[in-house]
């Protein structure tokens, strides 16, 4: 497990030089994502090896919101007297990311050819 970690690191860190380095408009994180999919991509034997350390912290996602919860109790004055726009703002952020998920799902099914209208 130790080494999958590292190797997930490892790409976490690649990303942030890569966007740090050259300028990039994307969050390190997101490159180094996108690297590791291509990576297991060609060798799906570092996927099968990386499972268990993912699923690991898949199954532990939720400690990942409690800074955000404890945020928001610090930030509670602001969420008071600004709550209408912080409202509509997660209401219509949310609904543009899942209509964006949807036009990607729709056009990777298009372009896969797997269209069974």
């Amino acid at each position: 497990m130790i080494p999958a970690l590292a190797i997930l690191l490892s790409f976490q860190l690649v990303g942030e030089i890569a966007a740090r380095g050259l300028g990039m408009p994307l969050p390190g994180p997101v490159i180094g994502l996108v690297l590791l999919v291509l990576s297991c991509s060609a060798k799906p034997r570092l996927a099968e090896m990386l499972r268990p350390a993912a699923r690991g912290l898949l199954a532990n996602l939720s400690l990942f919101f409690v800074p955000a919860g404890v945020g928001v109790i610090a930030h509670l004055p602001e969420f008071r007297s600004n709550g209408f726009a912080i409202a509509t703002a997660l209401m219509v952020s949310t609904a543009l990311a899942i209509a964006a998920g949807a036009l990607v799902f729709a056009f990777v099914v298009r372009v896969m050819g797997r269209d069974e209208r």
